[in-house]
């Protein structure tokens, strides 16, 4: 249970003196208080599965679970698709076209002669709910540009043992949450209370899964292969090897993510409590706590943000243009951040994923925020594509367009060119340097490498001038001869 208005660290002198009751409770830690049931709501929700893989949720899925970049996993998406074994994989889909549900059953058929989804398959398959997709959410041709959700196709699956172990978890991933909108939704019990103890209104919410549906189909083998090892205590240097990978990997599987903020129970007395009701509360705790800063980008959710760039436009009409367009598309967008990379603008963590930037990246970023600016607002590339929207609707001529392009570029070349920067550059770069320090090991390694460099041509240096006095003497007499 928490309190309301809990008091933290720093806060003004009247709000302490507001909480000394509350200091009171906790001082009482080890007894129990009177209290009164103000208020309590029950009722049930409903959780759907989530829409099918698109090429940016897969990365960012792949990111969290697997540790690997938005390349890696495309490359594996790419050869599960040469395989025969999913669709198209580079799409911005989420659902699937009228056309594709109608003979959905065939890629279910396909799937069901894998014995690892062979259970799961049967039900769905023998009730014939499979044949209702097309009239629900996970149907939508007006979602759908080119190429539809990624999702397995049933077929070449004589290719599945010789993939390998990377390849196979990313198969499982698709047809998993392929195979989980076939699935109810899963249901869970919530009850809401507020208790007044003394003079102070605590509030508290419980929430239980009373039926899984769809999670069912989320149980990955990938995840079970790890809870077994913690059960079956093997050795505890295996459990160190993985833990650093462990730390920065999300606990259990999507399936238990959905049940983890679930309490196992809702305890029996609150079923049948009402407004009103007596109970005992305590023990009573005082929390106090910071907040914090946003989380560092990692790669999946990079590419995520690449891809709803457009909804940090306020103008209502810009974001509708970019809309389902945002930064690149799904077929750049991995190559994108490779480029970023690769040039050390940013920087990435291999074992975790997660995204940093590095001075020069920053530097880049001061000197077009200084002298460029509209090129990091996503307004620019919103307003570029409603005018060639506009030309395509025959409402703006192409010249016309072209020339106000044309004028855009030169407006901001001439910009720069007579603009001199530097009293603002060269500060905001002294700034940047401070942020990264040079390492202190590698200092020291420069310094001992340049003072064995000049010990050896300090020893070297006599021999070689004798060198050069017998060339120099070689070389006069050669003159003189000739």
């Amino acid at each position: 249970m928490q309190a309301a208005g809990i008091p933290a660290a720093g806060m003004p002198a009247a709000e302490q003196v507001d909480a000394l009751p509350l200091k009171g409770f906790r001082e009482a830690a080890d007894s129990r208080v009177p209290a009164v049931l103000e208020s309590i709501q029950r009722k049930k929700e409903k959780k759907n599965p989530p829409l099918l893989y698109n090429l940016a949720e897969l990365q960012n899925d792949c990111s969290r679970y697997f540790k690997i970049s938005p390349d890696q996993t495309l490359a594996v998406a790419q050869e599960l698709y040469e395989k025969k074994l999913t669709t198209y994989p580079r799409t911005d889909a989420r659902v699937l076209t009228t056309a594709v549900a109608k003979e959905i059953g065939k890629n279910l058929r396909g799937l069901s002669t894998i014995p690892v989804y062979r259970d799961l398959l049967v039900p769905v398959l023998e009730s014939g709910t499979w044949k209702k997709i097309g009239r629900t959410r996970y149907t939508n041709d007006k979602a759908v540009t080119d190429h539809y959700a990624i999702i397995p196709t049933g077929e070449g699956l004589k290719a599945l043992p010789s993939l390998s172990k990377r390849s196979r978890d990313v198969y499982e991933l698709i047809a998993r949450r392929f195979i989980s909108i076939f699935y109810p939704p899963a249901v869970y019990d919530r009850v809401s209370l507020t208790l007044r103890v003394r003079t102070e209104a605590f509030s508290a919410s419980l929430k239980t899964c009373v039926e899984r549906g769809y999670l069912d189909a989320l149980d990955y083998s990938f995840f079970r292969k790890k809870d077994d090892r913690a059960e079956n205590g093997e050795k505890a240097e295996n459990t160190q090897a993985e833990g650093a990978d462990e730390k920065n990997r999300p606990t259990g599987d999507p399936g238990q993510a959905e049940t983890r903020g679930a309490d196992s129970v809702i305890p029996d007395y609150l079923k049948t409590a009402r407004k009103g009701t007596k109970l005992q509360a305590g023990p009573f705790t005082i929390r106090e706590g910071e907040t914090a800063p946003p989380k560092r980008y990692t790669s999946g959710s990079m590419i995520l943000a690449m891809e709803n760039a457009g909804q940090l436009i306020e103008e209502e009409e810009l974001r509708e243009q970019i809309r389902g367009s945002g930064i690149g598309t799904s077929a750049t967008r991995a190559e994108i951040l490779k480029k970023l990379f690769n040039n050390d603008y940013l920087r990435l963590n291999t074992k975790t994923q997660v995204i940093t930037p590095s001075q020069t990246g920053e530097m880049i970023f001061d000197t077009c925020s200084c002298a460029l600016k509209p090129l990091l607002d996503p307004r620019l590339t919103a307003s570029w594509e409603l005018g060639l929207t506009q030309v395509a609707d025959g409402k703006v001529s192409s010249d016309e367009y072209t020339r106000k392009l044309n004028s855009f570029i030169t407006r901001r070349t001439n910009y720069i060119k007579e603009t001199d920067f530097h009293q603002f550059l060269i500060p905001q770069y002294q700034k940047d340097a401070a942020l990264y320090p040079e390492k202190k090991s590698s200092v020291k390694k420069t310094r001992s490498s340049k003072r064995t460099a000049s010990g050896s041509s300090k020893k070297k240096g006599k021999g070689s001038e004798k060198r050069t006095g017998k060339e120099t003497s070689r070389s006069n007499k050669t003159r003189t001869s000739s």
